[in-house]
């Protein structure tokens, strides 16, 4: 079953044309450039502003969004979330933010994290 908060998430950074995510609202909402998204999501900055790869783009921006949702819905405040993402070292992992340990592709590492911080767990 999908995490309700993803379903929100993904809605509301989809185009509104396609049921695909847009790399250009995720980037705005990060304040990122879209070259840096790229980096960040593993991917070349061709394939993400490119209409033939939105799955492959859909399927790599996935963590980030599920993060940003998840963050989001912790502190009550996208801004927050995206500032958290960025900037604040995640605890047990030698100063990394998440945005570090997406980029070096352990997204799945900061999931499990958020899950244990709403689960009460505190690092």
């Amino acid at each position: 079953m999908e995490n309700p908060a993803f379903v929100t998430a993904a809605t509301q950074f989809g185009d509104g044309e396609t049921p695909f995510l847009s790399p250009q609202l995720i980037a705005e909402r990060l304040g990122v450039t879209l070259t840096e998204l790229a980096k960040l999501a593993r991917v070349s900055r061709n394939t993400l502003t490119g209409k033939a790869s939105a799955r492959r783009v859909d399927a790599a921006l996935s963590p980030v969004v599920r993060i940003l949702a998840s963050a989001s819905e912790m502190s009550g405040d996208e801004a927050r979330a995206a500032i958290w993402f960025k900037h604040q070292p995640i605890p047990g992992w030698g100063g990394k933010t998440a945005q570090d340990l997406v980029r070096q592709g352990d997204a799945e590492k900061v999931l499990e994290y958020l899950e244990a911080v709403r689960s009460g767990v505190y690092a």
